[in-house]
């Protein structure tokens, strides 16, 4: 009798729980909706159109437009339309792909080459990034890429976890390479990864334009092993100084951690400049969540890669 009165309880508690979970769903986070753009490349590199993939309302663009984030989507990604010394090329990292009924997004690191003789010979490293903000486009050069990138969008919540579905294809290579375009390709120590990052921040802008933020709430993963689909997965936001929390990650969750631009009042990109920890009761005014193929920044991964992305939720 005493065991079926603490079973009864036990499962009064859990239902109770279960009950007290709210999941918010991110727009368009089912990836279930495309924008496909047609880009015409230039004619002197063959003069191919390419696909361009956006999450976002389901439609077609043809022609080679600049792309604003549309239908309020808050997704932007490491697809993208450059335009160097008047040649128009692409580079397509991030795809949708058919998941049951129906699409979730396949990140993945690869290798894009463009080269015209007497002009240009490029071979560069591009991971696949998906990301809350948006890029300004055309892209006009391969130095200071990450300017282009504004990082995270306004939010003022206060989640208890991020969840979602996932599956990663590690390359099988011991180490990394960093092929910038311009620079010959050099080995990186460490085996590659993909990784998921949440961060929370309480901006402010001083006279200067520049952004300064504190950290609110941090959570970050790191996968390096092959694995089939894993549904629902969560893991909980950390909020304040977690520095002595023992699942802080230095190299994944310290103070500065990616390099995030952002675009200030005046419309310039800015390195968002983290400058200490915020207390665990603050609100924040910003949501930074970003899942990427390859570990180490730009140009640098391994070419096969992958992390595929479905259901994107907080969970309060």
């Amino acid at each position: 009798m005493k065991y079926l009165i603490s079973l009864s309880l036990a499962l009064l508690s859990f239902a109770s729980l279960t009950a007290q979970e709210k999941v918010v769903p991110v727009k368009y986070g089912d990836m279930d909706q495309w924008i496909t753009r047609r880009i015409h490349e230039s004619g002197i590199i063959g003069g191919n159109t390419k696909l361009l993939y956006e999450v976002g309302p389901t439609q077609e663009i043809d022609g080679n437009v600049a792309y604003v984030n549309l239908g309020g989507s808050p997704w932007a990604n490491s697809n993208v339309m450059a335009k160097v010394m008047g040649i128009v090329k692409t580079n397509t990292s991030v795809y949708p792909e058919k998941r049951g009924d129906g699409y979730c997004a396949r990140l993945e690191t690869h290798i894009e080459k463009v080269k015209v003789l007497g002009l240009v010979n490029i071979t560069v490293l591009a991971s696949g990034s998906l990301y809350l903000g948006d890029m300004k486009e055309p892209i006009t050069g391969t130095k200071d890429g990450e300017k282009a990138l504004n990082m995270g969008v306004p939010f003022t919540g206060r989640p208890k976890a991020v969840r979602y579905d996932y599956k990663v294809e590690m390359s099988g290579q011991p180490d990394r390479i960093r092929q910038t375009g311009f620079s010959r390709k050099e080995t990186v120590p460490g085996q590659d990864c993909a990784i998921m990052t949440c961060l929370l921040q309480k901006r402010t802008e001083d006279a200067d334009g520049n952004i300064i933020a504190k950290r609110v709430g941090t959570i970050a993963v790191k996968y390096n092993k092959t694995q089939g689909w894993q549904n629902g997965a969560t893991y909980e936001i950390m909020y304040g100084d977690i520095t002595h929390d023992s699942r802080y990650v230095p190299d994944l969750m310290k103070l500065g951690v990616g390099h995030y631009y952002a675009r200030n009042k005046k419309g310039e990109s800015v390195l968002i400049q983290e400058t200490g920890w915020a207390d665990a009761d603050e609100q924040p005014t910003h949501l930074i969540l970003q899942f990427t193929s390859s570990l180490g920044g730009a140009f640098v991964g391994s070419p096969g890669n992958k992390i595929w992305i479905d259901n994107v939720n907080l969970v309060y």
